[in-house]
């Protein structure tokens, strides 16, 4: 879906963007509760999922960044963490000193502050409606968030390698 998602916000179709990026979150969440209802989670899906997920937040990000008005560093911030997590677990297999990456509760109010500011952009951009000020909150609150549950990766991650 998050082809077809950027796709919509480029051509400023934002009515079915907001669509499709509803409907991936449910189908996400659907997927989820029947993998954890049923004990259908696999190595694969643990792996992929928060992929799929991280490939349309950090998508529709730096698509509203270029054509709707979502500030250029907000995405950047937001891709660049991302970024860095991937490079620093990449390191530390190449190193022979495998990281497990394990969701802290800073990282899952980050996620869904990003959940959150997606989905009122492109909401209210869907409806013509004004962001502001309500935007402007979001943003330095998945400002503050991105870069606290950043660090604190970080600093998992060189506790991990120096040991």
């Amino acid at each position: 879906m998050t082809p077809l998602a950027v796709s919509m916000i480029v051509s400023q179709r934002f009515l079915p963007a907001f669509s499709i990026f509803l409907l991936a979150g449910a189908s996400d969440a659907v997927d989820g509760f029947i993998a954890r209802h049923f004990d259908l989670r696999t190595e694969l899906g643990a792996y992929l999922d928060p992929l799929a997920d991280k490939a349309l937040l950090n998508s529709i990000y730096v698509s509203l960044a270029i054509y709707a008005g979502l500030p250029a560093w907000l995405a950047i911030t937001v891709v660049s963490r991302d970024v860095m997590i991937l490079v620093a677990v990449l390191v530390s297999w190449l190193m022979d000193k495998p990281v497990e990456i394990r969701p802290v509760w800073e990282s899952k109010f980050n996620t869904a502050a990003q959940i959150a500011l997606a989905g009122y952009a492109l909401g209210v951009r869907a409806y013509g409606l004004n962001p502001q000020p309500l935007q402007t909150y979001l943003e330095w609150t998945v400002a503050a968030t991105t870069l606290a549950s950043g660090g604190i990766y970080i600093a998992q991650w060189l506790d991990h390698m120096s040991r």
